[in-house]
């Protein structure tokens, strides 16, 4: 299948569902963001990786994530060229680890406190420089022109239709055609995943697929993103 336009995919939607109603129509974007994240959040793919570089601020136990954040690969203190590297953990274990956030020292824990902000421990006693791995969210097709492309439309062009079907065959309440979209859908994600691994993905950190059933500046501290590009 070739590559899609975004007004390629809107089209090809509506062709597949034969549906025109101005409703369905004018959900079409969302549609096709929810396909996104979808694939985003569970197949693995180089382009999507970034280094952002900051400093903690002493006594402050958050950090904030960047507005583009998916997901945490290593979160790491970083001076004169060494790393000590933070341990993932659950909100629960940091509050048991330091109950009293006034406790400060060289962090050496950190866990997801809310979507958008890290929690570590203990507080951070100085402003330590720190470097963030992450997988990002990539500019939505929606987000482009009507004649635009992204890496996802041009490179996983099946996941991203059978994706958007399996949400608008949802809305359309058509049970028969959800699960016909979903099955072509696992089967792209798997390919797609494929394609991760080629590129030497695989590490201790990526996740396998699972098919379904049926220079930015952050809040407290700053840091300034270091990226790959990506063709949008």
């Amino acid at each position: 299948m070739s590559g899609f336009t975004y007004s390629g995919l809107k089209t090809a939607v509506q062709d597949y569902c034969l549906a025109t109603e101005t409703t369905f129509v004018n959900s079409l974007p969302t549609f096709i963001q929810e396909a996104e994240e979808r694939i985003l959040k569970n197949v693995e793919m180089p382009l999507f990786r970034k280094n952002q570089i900051g400093s903690f601020t002493t006594s402050n136990a958050y950090l904030a994530t960047p507005t583009d954040f998916l997901s945490p690969y290593s979160l790491a203190i970083s001076s004169s060229g060494n790393y000590s590297y933070l341990l993932l953990k659950n909100v629960s274990f940091i509050r048991d680890y330091t109950p009293n956030e006034s406790t400060t020292g060289l962090p050496k824990y950190y866990a997801m406190f809310d979507d958008d902000t890290f929690l570590v421990a203990p507080t951070p006693d100085s402003n330590y420089n720190v470097e963030l791995h992450y997988k990002y969210r990539p500019l939505s097709l929606t987000a482009g022109a009507e004649s635009g492309t992204t890496w996802l439309s041009e490179n996983a062009p099946d996941a991203m239709l059978y994706g958007t079907l399996v949400e608008a065959a949802t809305f359309l309440k058509t049970p028969e055609e959800i699960m016909l979209y979903q099955q072509r859908f696992d089967r792209a994600m798997q390919a797609l995943a494929n394609m991760g691994e080629g590129y030497g993905m695989r590490d201790e950190f990526r996740p396998e697929f699972r098919p379904a059933v049926a220079s930015q500046t952050l809040k407290a501290p700053n840091l300034i993103g270091v990226a790959p590009g990506v063709r949008q």
